[in-house]
């Protein structure tokens, strides 16, 4: 093995403990701005893991993949950000 696959299994495992402290506040977090935080937090770490996999394999097919997940991510978080203000507006 050479110390770029250290790397990479390094970069692997951090990203999983991210994704698991961000599922953690999912479960547990006590608003919905929390859990949206969260959601938008583990698209970055699942685009962020795609494009390591990219670096491993040396292939550049993923890269519609991430932009896919990466726009995916951010409509929802937008959609539901505005859904939430609406909300607290309507709330008073």
């Amino acid at each position: 093995m050479t110390i770029l696959d250290y790397v990479y299994i390094a970069t692997f495992v951090m990203l999983g403990l991210g994704a698991l402290c961000a599922l953690l506040r999912l479960v547990r977090g006590p608003s919905v701005l929390d859990r949206l935080v969260c959601l938008n937090a583990l698209s970055v770490l699942l685009v962020s893991s795609i494009a390591v996999e990219a670096a491993v394999r040396a292939d550049t097919a993923y890269v519609g993949l991430m932009v896919t997940v990466a726009l995916i991510g951010f409509v929802a978080t937008l959609t539901a950000a505005r859904f939430a203000e609406r909300r607290a507006h309507d709330r008073g």
